[in-house]
């Protein structure tokens, strides 16, 4: 008889050992494998952190032509061959919707030249010349539109000479490329040099032959060269060229003056050939590198300051296991790395903080399974056995079982989130979410996987079994050993603390009522423009400044060390320039850092998609939790978690901060993280239910919320580090960010206790669950309920 459990024990300790070996080798895989891709490939760097200009285009309807998908998508290509003609180095071009075209182009520093140059519509076209006349066109006369072709366009090398050409002999769709060369021959040294195509190249002949056929000095022996109804050259040809024959061979030289960058933006429009409907810039982002570089160094301090002082806090509240815990942060810190690098996504300065922020979410899972393996550890063992050696990995073993189902529903509450900022934002709030669902995709390998396997071979150590208490599973704390009748009455007195956070959230709506939100120029549309000083500036004098430059109306503010940041809605690049000459005169030194502009159309489209993100994420929480928990846990996680929203909306009001797409991507990690605390509570209320179903509800809140403390106040603090590291060592540039989830975090941890548990109590009370008898196996096997 006694036989049989032996064979049953020593069966599963080999089942145990398999499955310990399956892990490790696992983890070792997943970090061969992050090592390689670290180490082997470089990682690829947003424009807000390298620096370069990033633009928006959108396509219009033109005469006769419509701008559906199929002319941007071939308006795509024709900006792709200017981009390239350029000599950009590493530019990205790609579709988003059915008329924008995003455009990257790293390292460049003025995007008045870059739109100007790829965004034109360059309708190129070759004209005979009838005549040269110093008349300008009459009133009403058209000068460009006949039916015919003919038309009056200024000359380009006389002033006040206008050219009278006759129709367009060919047109830009027959060149097959074009390029700009240095001749010391010319004038200026350089020349664009063109090559027809086969077709193309015989009408060219053709046109240069009748030309050829006139008297030296004839207006008609020239040929004019208009782009964008602009004459850019109307060169004589020359006594060489054969009458009727013409130039011959395919290929011509554009002549005119030019400089070396005249020359080569001149090629790349005529390479490109001409857009088949016209674009129109609607938003333009500049960074220049050292901001770039600033952002970069900063956040790494603060990645390195949150990780050492988290550290320091995990080792000291759990010893050993909180050692190896923090071992698997920087494990957590490679797989996150390593997956960006291996995808190919691009990292941003919002992405720096979700990949910092994320060492919070595994730091919640370390912390959710030491908690539970306390509470085994601590629980008196069964009477048919004393305590043993094997205590220790079988409560490590339960922390694990048990902590599981509460990180998965916290971290897919967490990726909700995430996954709608990479849907409906834009730019670098995009690069947030794909950094967050990568960082939590890798905080639950780390915390799940790699602590588990550091932590199950530590407590198998001789060593170890015989000193449990530096494993930090032995300690005792007073949240454990105080009765539940002497815990906080919340779920008991909801009328109380739904009151106290319903005054808060009035407060909350009185600010945004009575201050407004300051919304940023992604939302309203406008251009800011960040400028650094050779000499530090206060607010007043750079005000003063900019209203002598003719924009009284202007936002102005102190941004970094001496730095002025202007916004406006319209402010055109003549008044940048008479910005920048009153600054200079104030500050010496002016180089511009950052410069935005969106159009009111797509300020307003990102507000409508910011509004709806927040619907939706409401709406995918409310469901995920209501299949996960019964309707009234989760109405009251959501509730709570838009309280927390309104909360932070209204702190911002309040403080006169800037309503942005980074505030965004801060919002929408509020969310997450606020339902990813309430999940918590809530799935140790519901194991709590479910072993006792005669106790009352509010009764069994109360004690999950007792229970669940320590996790609370440990992974709040292990966010906070991060947090507050980032929010002083980050810069301005994270700075607004931090504030938003330091208020997001602390409000989660608050909200939880005294909205979330006292509302589910009310809803509890107004529609009741059935109750359903529980078996006394199944209810001796879970979670008595009971704080001890």
């Amino acid at each position: 008889m006694s036989r049989t459990p032996r064979r049953t024990s020593a069966s599963g300790a080999r089942r145990r050992s398999r499955a310990s070996l399956w892990r490790a080798l696992l983890a070792c895989v997943a970090v061969g494998v992050s090592l390689f891709f670290a180490l082997s490939t470089p990682p690829r760097l947003g424009l807000d952190l390298k620096g370069g200009t990033h633009l928006v285009l959108q396509t219009r309807d033109g005469p006769g032509v419509r701008a559906d998908g199929a002319a941007t998508d071939r308006a795509l290509e024709v900006l792709r061959k200017r981009v390239d003609a350029l000599g950009v180095a590493e530019p990205a071009l790609s579709r988003a919707g059915e008329n924008r075209i995003v455009v990257e182009l790293p390292g460049v520093r003025d995007p008045r030249e870059a739109a100007e140059v790829i965004g034109r519509t360059a309708q190129l076209t070759f004209h005979p010349v009838d005549q040269v006349t110093d008349r300008r066109p009459a009133a009403g006369e058209r000068t460009g539109k006949e039916p015919g072709g003919e038309r009056t366009l200024p000359a380009p090398d006389a002033a006040g000479a206008f050219l009278r050409l006759g129709p367009a002999a060919l047109t830009g769709e027959g060149v097959r490329d074009a390029e700009a060369r240095f001749d010391p021959a010319q004038g200026s040294g350089w020349s664009v040099t063109v090559d027809f195509r086969d077709g193309a190249s015989g009408r060219w002949a053709e046109l240069t032959g009748q030309a050829a056929c006139r008297a030296p000095d004839a207006p008609q022996r020239r040929v004019a060269i208009v782009l964008d109804d602009r004459v850019v050259s109307a060169p004589h040809i020359e006594q060489s060229v054969p009458c009727r024959t013409g130039i011959t061979g395919g290929s011509t030289q554009i002549t005119g003056g030019f400089d070396d960058s005249e020359a080569k933006d001149l090629a790349a429009l005529v390479k490109g050939g001409a857009l088949p409907v016209p674009v129109e810039v609607v938003e333009q982002r500049t960074v220049g590198p050292t901001l770039g570089a600033d952002a970069i160094r900063a956040s790494a301090q603060a990645a390195v300051v949150g990780l050492v002082c988290t550290g320091l806090f995990l080792t000291v509240g759990y010893r050993l296991l909180g050692g190896l815990a923090t071992l698997a942060l920087g494990v957590y810190g490679l797989l996150s790395y390593a997956a960006l690098v291996a995808l190919g996504a691009t990292l941003t300065l919002p992405g720096l903080a979700g990949f910092v922020l994320a060492i919070g979410m595994a730091v919640d899972a370390n912390v959710l399974v030491f908690e539970r393996a306390r509470e085994d550890y601590g629980r008196p063992a069964p009477r048919d056995r004393g305590r043993s050696e094997r205590d220790l990995p079988r409560a490590l073993r339960i922390g694990f079982r048990e902590a599981y189902s509460a990180v998965i529903d916290s971290n897919v509450t967490t990726l909700l989130a995430a996954g709608l900022l990479f849907v409906f934002a834009t730019g670098p709030v995009k690069g947030f979410g794909v950094t967050l669902s990568l960082g939590v995709l890798a905080s639950m390998v780390s915390a799940m996987l790699v602590t588990r396997v550091l932590a199950e071979w530590s407590v198998r150590r001789r060593g170890v079994r015989r000193r449990p208490g530096i494993t930090g599973l032995a300690g005792h704390s007073r949240l454990r050993t105080r009765p539940a009748s002497r815990g906080p009455r919340l779920a008991r007195r909801p009328g109380l603390w739904l009151s106290v956070m319903g005054g808060l959230v009035l407060a909350a709506l009185a600010g945004i009522g009575l201050r407004g939100l300051e919304f940023g120029v992604e939302f309203t549309g406008g251009r800011l423009i960040e400028y650094s000083t050779g000499r530090p500036v206060d607010a007043d004098t750079a005000r003063q400044a900019v209203a002598d430059a003719g924009f009284p109306r202007a936002v102005v503010q102190e941004a970094g060390d001496g730095g002025v940041s202007v916004r406006t809605e319209a402010l055109g690049d003549a008044g940048s320039e008479r910005i920048q000459q009153e600054l200079r005169e104030a500050g010496g030194r002016i180089t511009v850092e950052r410069d935005e502009t969106v159009g009111p159309s797509l300020g307003g489209e990102l507000r409508d998609k910011a509004l709806l993100a927040l619907a939706l994420a409401v709406g995918a929480q409310l469901l995920y939790l209501s299949v996960r928990f019964r309707w009234t846990l989760a109405t009251a996680a959501v509730a709570a978690m838009v309280q927390d929203v309104l909360l932070v909306v209204g702190l911002f009001a309040w403080l006169g901060k800037p309503v942005d797409s980074v505030f965004l991507a801060a919002l929408l990690t509020v969310v997450g993280y606020s339902v990813n605390d309430t999940v918590v509570v809530f799935d140790r209320l519901r194991s709590m239910r479910r072993a006792d179903r005669s106790r009352p509800l509010p009764d069994l809140a109360d004690a999950a919320v007792l229970r669940t403390l320590p996790r609370t106040v440990n992974t709040g603090m292990g966010a906070l580090f991060i947090l507050v590291a980032l929010a002083v060592l980050g810069g301005d540039s994270l700075t607004d960010f931090s504030v938003a989830l330091l208020a997001g975090v602390v409000l989660g941890m608050v909200s939880t206790a005294l909205t979330a548990a006292p509302l589910a109590a009310v809803l509890e009370r107004w529609r009741p669950q059935p109750r359903r008898a529980v078996p006394e196996r199944r209810r001796a096997g879970n979670d008595s309920g009971a704080v001890v």
